[in-house]
């Protein structure tokens, strides 16, 4: 256990943070989930306004620095990818 009232703030900071953090990374991975099941469901209308919502929050977790930039950007990247495709073979 810690003894010094700084380490002990240090870690009431940490987890709180942690405990954000991991909120913000599982509804960005619920918006990508999302994606998928749009794409399955073959609603290209449903689908724009879904990747719309995820690249903003994919951008949003990447401000708060809950991810890295290059992190976010590859994400969205490989999910433009994905919607791009999808949209060709329609």
């Amino acid at each position: 256990m810690r003894k010094n009232k700084s380490a002990i703030k240090k870690a009431r900071q940490s987890e709180e943070r942690r405990l954000r953090n991991s909120h913000v990374k599982s509804t960005m991975k619920t918006h990508i989930k999302k994606i998928a099941l749009a794409m399955e469901d073959k609603n290209k209308e449903q689908l724009e306004e879904v990747f719309k919502k995820a690249v903003s929050y994919i951008n949003q977790a990447s401000s708060k620095k809950v991810i890295h930039k290059n992190n976010a950007a590859r994400k969205i990247s490989r999910l433009s990818k994905k919607i791009h495709s999808f949209a060709e073979t329609k």
